[in-house]
């Protein structure tokens, strides 16, 4: 054996004990008379000592000589430390080393392997298997991990069953882009990798599979961000015979679970938000209900005056900050100009200062007096010592500046506490959302999303109205799943088809395989799919998902470490009868 021991077990129990190590030198400290060398592995870490007196003086020698992250296997035994790590598990005890193996030098590795590393993103996913030697990294890792076995469990203890679907189908319209692949056997086509496994649960469902689960990868060709990755993780559910109220607590009873098990955290309430009021109230549809600072409308109470930003704006609209009046005008200034970043696109911000003698004080009091003041903060639920933040302009786009201003205020008060949870369903999406460049209506979740129950006429006269039989659940102001109730009969699917601008050949050409198995009895069914990379994330305190995947891309979707994509050469092409047509 290459270890009797990790490096992360031995306890003042093992003194005297003769033991085998193996693992990375972490550093070493050479005295001239003694050497101490900390190995590390998976498990842990370990001091081990070597001394003039003790050591002959070959072994010495190569212990001088051990590099940093040489690979070494020592035998010895287990001694009383002299001088106690009361910071290391294994701090009571060394290993007093009579073989020294060194079965892998190493070159001087890019960035140190430590907790706080000197290496830069880039430079770290570069070099992604030294990087997942750090603690940070091997412990996220070990945290999904642990996570996915308590997924598989629970699912597969309330009956779920787990199926394997294909990696190379069909190109399919359900919003990203497809990646897809040349068929080398099948000259000019190709097949697609899936964006989710969304018609093949479906067909199993028809399959009579009525408790479906896959962890499974999904690919979608889109601009990244940090929180998303062309190829990512799916806890994929489905199930028959249910409506919507079983979906829900089959769900939330899987997030009960991962939260007790792996944060020790139990959440009884699951609150539900109709997607027209997290607009109306958050600005978006996955906000994080961990604080107030809910939106106020201010239209009623801002546009009766001279002030023509407001009067000709579609909604004007504002939150109160806690404490906010305690805010320099310095302070002011730079929310402002945060405000007005292209990644915000506001053109400015007005505000009032609610004071502690009930006085206020605004940047527009040349038009605004106390009442109208008091009614702002009235609408917004400002208390004395809070600062009103207003924005204004066309309601879509001031909703989305004033959320992103709620969250970073959130940010800089510290209102996002990464150990508290939130969740919450937001229910009620539109069926339909209108393209301005297609000028057609685009299913806003995916074209098998059921309407909700007496809705279905309304798709002839006012189709924006429309309500879907659809479900997020979120987290902390992330989206963590999302599913619907599908359509099971064939009429209904090609109704949706059409209003959706499918001609019926255009329907039968992408999902004639779909319609025809609703033909042989398809059941009643619905699911769920959970980001499985962004929740492991936020349960381990983090909104960003890269560091809980071993190797992932870089923002344009490059893996540095192995330099993909990359050109292949001109037999291959040949070979799958491709032809480049490059963008000079």
């Amino acid at each position: 054996m290459y270890r009797s021991h990790n490096c992360g077990e031995l306890r003042a129990s093992h003194i005297n004990t003769e033991v085998t190590l193996a693992g990375w030198v972490q550093k070493s400290r050479n005295k001239g008379f003694i050497v101490w060398v900390d190995l590390r592995d998976r498990y842990g870490m370990t001091q081990l000592v070597f001394d003039e007196e003790r050591t002959p003086k070959e072994m010495m020698k190569r212990a001088e000589d051990l590099g940093r992250e040489f690979v070494v296997q020592v035998k010895g035994k287990v001694i009383e430390r002299a001088s106690k790590n009361p910071n290391m598990p294994t701090g009571d005890i060394e290993i007093l080393v009579s073989e020294l193996t060194i079965l892998n030098e190493a070159l001087v590795p890019p960035f140190t392997i430590e907790d706080k590393t000197d290496g830069g993103e880039e430079l770290r996913m570069k070099y992604r298997y030294l990087d997942i030697r750090r603690n940070p990294v091997k412990n996220n890792l070990i945290f999904r991990h642990k996570v996915t076995q308590e997924v598989r469990n629970y699912l597969s203890q309330e009956g779920f069953i787990e199926v394997e679907t294909p990696y190379l189908i069909k190109s399919t319209p359900e919003g990203a882009r497809d990646f897809v692949v040349p068929s080398r056997m099948n000259e000019g086509q190709f097949y697609a990798l899936p964006q989710s496994p969304q018609t093949f649960k479906q067909l199993l469902m028809v399959g009579g599979i009525d408790k479906y689960f896959q962890i499974v990868k999904c690919f979608r060709d889109e601009d990244l961000r940090a929180d998303r990755q062309p190829e990512f993780t799916q806890i994929d559910c489905e199930m028959s015979f249910i409506e919507q109220e079983d979906i829900l607590n089959a769900f939330e009873g899987l997030t009960r679970h991962l939260l007790k098990e792996v944060n020790g955290v139990e959440v009884e309430k699951f609150p539900r938000m109709l997607y027209d009021d997290a607009m109306r109230l958050y600005g978006n549809d996955k906000p994080d209900i961990r604080f107030g600072m809910e939106f106020g409308e201010l239209n009623a109470v801002a546009q009766h005056k001279d002030f023509g930003v407001f009067n000709a704006a579609e909604l004007v609209v504002g939150i109160a900050v806690p404490g906010g009046n305690s805010y320099t005008r310095k302070e002011i200034d730079k929310l402002i100009d945060w405000v007005r970043r292209p990644q915000v696109g506001a053109l400015g911000m007005v505000y009032s200062r609610c004071n502690d003698d009930g006085s206020f004080k605004s940047s527009v009091d040349k038009f605004y007096d106390h009442d109208d003041l008091a009614k702002w903060a009235e609408v917004t639920g400002a208390k004395p010592g809070d600062l009103v933040c207003v924005l204004s302009g066309e309601k879509n786009k001031v909703r989305t500046q004033l959320s992103a201003l709620r969250m970073e205020l959130a940010e800089r008060l510290g209102l996002r506490d990464p150990k508290v949870f939130a969740p919450l369903w937001v229910m009620d999406f539109p069926l339909l959302e209108w393209d301005e460049d297609t000028e057609r209506y685009h299913a806003m979740h995916h074209p098998f999303t059921s309407p909700k129950p007496g809705q279905l006429e309304l798709l002839k006269t006012n189709p924006g109205d429309v309500k879907a039989n659809a479900y997020d659940l979120v987290l902390n102001g992330n989206e963590i799943g999302g599913g619907s109730i599908r359509i099971h009969d064939k009429e209904t699917q090609a109704l949706m088809f059409d209003y959706l601008g499918f001609t019926p050949e255009e329907a039968k050409a992408q999902f004639g395989f779909l319609m025809d198995a609703f033909q042989y009895g398809a059941p009643p069914h619905g699911g769920l799919a959970f980001g499985l990379d962004r929740l492991v994330s936020i349960l381990g305190g983090q909104e960003t998902i890269r560091d809980y995947i071993a190797f992932p891309k870089n923002n344009n979707g490059r893996d540095v470490m192995i330099d993909a994509p990359a050109p292949i050469d001109d037999k291959q092409l040949t070979e799958l009868s491709l032809k480049l047509n490059l963008k000079s």
